[in-house]
C-alpha cells in the first residue's frame, strides 16, 4: 500500500503541531491511534473505507509525527481538546470516532467530554480500565506460556519503567503476542512497514508511567449514550474478550462483536471483515 499521501501533513492546533491527514469522501469519521507514543500507521489498512468515509487520521500530541513538548501535556484534557478543536477547524457538525488501544481510551474521555459532537463511537482492542493492561496482560502472558523473561518484559513495558533507549528492545520480546499467528515470514513482510512507524519514546513511558496509571473509567460508562461498537480480536491479550464484555455492558447502546484468529491488531490480520463490521455499523 502506498502511504505517500499522509506523510507530512500537519496543522497548528492550540499549542501545538499535529499530523493530520484528510482523505476520503463521506461521513466524517476520526481515527484515534494506539501507543500511547505510536503513530497512525497501524490504522493503515482501513485505507480502503475513503471509498465511503472521510478519514481523519491523526497522530496524539507528543506522539508519532506531531510535536507537543513537554511530554507531560499529554493529559487527557489536552487529547481530548485537540481532538475537538480539529472536529471544529474541519467544519464537522458532528464525526465517528474509532479508537484503537490507547485511542480507544482516548475516544471514550471524548464521549465524556464532547458527548454533542459525537454520532458514532468504535471502540477497537481497547479498554476502559489500564488495570487490564498493567496487571492482566502479564499474567495472561504467563499462563499462555510466554518465557519468565517476556513476561517480565511486558509488565515493566505496560507499567513505563523503562529508559527510552529501551523501549524497542524490550517490546521486541513480546511482540508476536499481538497477533493471533505469528510467523517468521509474516514477521520479515511485518519489517519494511516498521521502519515506517514514528515513535516517540518518552510519550510511552510517561503515558504508561503516569497518565494511564491508576486510570478508570468503568463507572463512568452509563454516562456514555451514543451509539457504540466495542470491536476486538478475540485473542487479544491486552484487552481479553471478558474484558470486552464487560466494557459493552456497562454502555447503554453498545454493540459487542469479537474477531476471530485476531489478536491485539485486528485491522491488521482482519481487515476486510473489520471494515464490513464498521460500515454496517456507522450506516
Amino acid at each position: 500500500m502506498d502511504q505517500s499521501p499522509l506523510i507530512n501533513d500537519r496543522i497548528q492546533i492550540r499549542d501545538v503541531s499535529l499530523f493530520v491527514k484528510v482523505i476520503g469522501q463521506g461521513y466524517p469519521l476520526l481515527l484515534m491511534h494506539g501507543g500511547p507514543g505510536m503513530d497512525h500507521t497501524s490504522l493503515l489498512p482501513l485505507l480502503p473505507c475513503a471509498d465511503r468515509f472521510t478519514l481523519i487520521y491523526l497522530d496524539h500530541r507528543c506522539n508519532g509525527r506531531s510535536n507537543g513538548i513537554p511530554v507531560s501535556s499529554m493529559t487527557w484534557d489536552n487529547l481530548t481538546a485537540d481532538a475537538e478543536a480539529i472536529r471544529q477547524r474541519l467544519g464537522f457538525e458532528k464525526w465517528a470516532v474509532l479508537g484503537h488501544s490507547f485511542g480507544g481510551m482516548v475516544a471514550l474521555e471524548y464521549a465524556l467530554r464532547y458527548p454533542d459532537s459525537l454520532s458514532h463511537l468504535l471502540l477497537m482492542d481497547t479498554c476502559g480500565d489500564t488495570r487490564w493492561v498493567r496487571e492482566n496482560a502479564p499474567e495472561l502472558l504467563a499462563k499462555r506460556g510466554y518465557s519468565p523473561a517476556a513476561v517480565e518484559a511486558a509488565r515493566r513495558f505496560f507499567n513505563g519503567q523503562l529508559a527510552p533507549d529501551e523501549v524497542f528492545r524490550v517490546a521486541m520480546k513480546f511482540a508476536r503476542a499481538y497477533y493471533y499467528r505469528s510467523s517468521r515470514l509474516a514477521l520479515i513482510r511485518e519489517v519494511p512497514a516498521g521502519f515506517k512507524v514514528k515513535m516517540q519514546p518518552e510519550a510511552q513511558i510517561f503515558g504508561f508511567g503516569k497518565l494511564l496509571a491508576g486510570w478508570t473509567v468503568m463507572e463512568r460508562l452509563a454516562e456514555i449514550e451514543t451509539p457504540a461498537l466495542v470491536l476486538a480480536g478475540r485473542d487479544d491479550f491486552q484487552f481479553p474478550p471478558e474484558h470486552q464484555a464487560i466494557l459493552a455492558d456497562r454502555l447503554p447502546n453498545a454493540e459487542l462483536v469479537l474477531i476471530e484468529r485476531a489478536g491485539h491488531n485486528a485491522p491488521m490480520e482482519q481487515p476486510e471483515e473489520v471494515m464490513a463490521i464498521m460500515g454496517r455499523f456507522i450506516t
